[in-house]
């Protein structure tokens, strides 16, 4: 027993870190555009205007809005069954209460569309990938005030009726529970509270960040209900940063303390868009936290209405949690622990646990029992490009592979997973850092931190190795 015959093998990116061309085609500033590069050490600065002379990663980031022929021509030739992309929301409504929508920016999706499909690629398309219209924070801080949840819905309402022939299965929100934690207020939930300077250094207002949350989940109900209402056969996921932890002993305690991250960072946000109403332990964590939600009388009959049909996630590493503040802490993506002996870890810190792959799987098919997508996953890392021009990315098809072979151990196990698109495809700009350093791609882009480069592309030896996988649907794994 493998991966179904329609298993969508392919590949993930974001707009605001591969796109480029941040002023053309009628775009506006979103708030990923606001945010300088930085570094492993030194956080990326939000700055309330743009400044002159300052170097801003997503502006020009790898140039896909003038490269993506050559690009999905390279995804096709690694055999790409689907393509996860998101739509950058500035193209189509620059402020983001614009009356009318900014036709370049749809015609450029057009065109994308249309060379996706001339190679049999399905989309997989993001709505809303940490970006929204920066004109929405300066007006209103964002997601905390609730009109952004009818210039979402019109944005929606949009970008479905124009592609609905074309896309079918859409996310209305990437990493959507990134705003339980003060790291999402800028970059999930377009907060900018007095005194922030960095997305990693807020001036966090818990009170704000939830009701913002709340907004996005009335928001993506609707937009569910709506992408329904216009073509029956969409299929409409969430997506979740799934940050899989241990308990770092078998102390009590430990366990505890495990339980209760997970409810809170990874459950609640899931179960909101897949049960459709917040779970039993929101009210207690609320309540201890001083955070009371707003809510309209419609808001909860609309959770329920807008339940989602499959549940996506990213899934890069695991951690563990303990109560002895003694023990020697590790980094994350967006959450980091404390190390586990039992792991390695990559370059960045982030612990490599195959395994937990096959272990969260389980958990969440148990606990919702909706299909399942991994829409990102891989290891970042520094790729040298040897004199030849090769450049031998192994460490990077070892981490895949082992990866891959969790999930058919988990299909095996009865989970039903819709497909596997690992992240960064393509050499991109990191969210986190800003950096070109930090490397997932089975593409290369010549491209430095700073901003140099010819932005060529080169085929790594991960490149092959991954149409192989795709061709034997998983079958064939081998390093050649």
């Amino acid at each position: 027993m493998g991966f179904c015959k329609n298993f969508l093998w392919g590949g993930a990116t974001a707009a605001n870190q591969f796109e480029g061309g941040w002023k053309e085609g009628g775009k506006g500033p979103s708030t990923s555009d606001m945010l300088m590069g930085g570094t492993h050490t030194v956080p990326r600065r939000i700055t309330p205007e743009m400044e002159e002379g300052a170097y801003y990663p997503s502006h020009e980031a790898i140039d896909f809005y003038h490269r993506y022929k050559e690009d999905i021509k390279l995804f096709a030739e690694m055999g790409f069954k689907t393509f996860r992309m998101s739509i950058a929301w500035t193209r189509i409504f620059p402020n983001g209460d614009d009356k009318e929508p900014n036709e370049e920016g749809l015609v450029f999706y057009d065109h994308v569309f249309a060379e996706l499909k001339k190679y049999n690629i399905e989309p997989l398309v993001t709505i809303s990938h940490y970006e929204m219209p920066y004109q929405l924070t300066k007006k209103c801080n964002g997601w905390v005030g609730r009109e952004c949840i009818d210039h979402y819905v019109r944005y929606c309402e949009t970008i479905y009726k124009r592609y609905k022939d074309v896309v079918k299965y859409w996310l209305t929100f990437n990493e959507i529970n990134a705003g339980t934690m003060p790291f999402g207020g800028y970059m999930s939930l377009g907060i900018l509270n007095e005194g922030t300077t960095s997305f990693l250094d807020q001036v966090d207002i818990p009170q704000l960040r939830f009701q913002a949350l709340h907004h996005q989940f009335v928001a993506s109900a609707k937009a569910v209900q709506l992408g329904h209402s216009i073509n029956p056969d969409f299929k409409i996921g969430c997506m979740i940063a799934y940050m899989t932890t241990y308990p770092y002993s078998c102390n009590p305690k430990d366990m505890l303390k495990m339980q209760k991250q997970d409810q809170i960072h990874n459950d609640l946000c899931g179960d909101v868009q897949v049960k459709g109403e917040y779970p039993y332990f929101s009210k207690k964590y609320f309540s201890s936290q001083n955070i009371e939600i707003k809510m309209e009388p419609e808001d909860e009959e609309v959770l329920k209405a807008g339940k989602v049909d499959f549940y996506s996630f990213s899934y890069y590493m695991s951690s563990c949690v303990t109560e002895d503040e003694s023990v020697t802490k590790t980094e994350g993506n967006i959450l980091a622990g404390v190390k586990n002996p039992y792991l390695k870890a990559s370059d960045w810190g982030w612990q490599i646990d195959p395994e937990g792959l096959r272990y969260t799987l389980n958990r969440l098919y148990d606990r919702y029992q909706i299909p399942l997508m991994v829409v990102e996953n891989g290891l970042g890392a520094v790729d040298e490009v040897k004199a030849d021009g090769s450049i031998d990315d192994g460490y990077r098809i070892e981490y895949l592979k082992a990866h891959i072979q969790q999930m058919k151990l988990a299909v095996e196990d009865g989970v039903e997973l819709w497909g596997y698109t690992p992240w960064g495809c393509i050499d991109l700009v990191s969210a986190s850092t800003g950096e070109m350093k930090k490397r997932y791609g089975f593409i290369y882009v010549d491209k430095n931190n700073d901003g140099t480069g010819t932005l060529d592309r080169k085929k790594k030896k991960s490149f092959d190795w991954y149409r192989q996988v795709i061709a034997s649907n998983g079958e064939d794994l081998a390093e050649r």
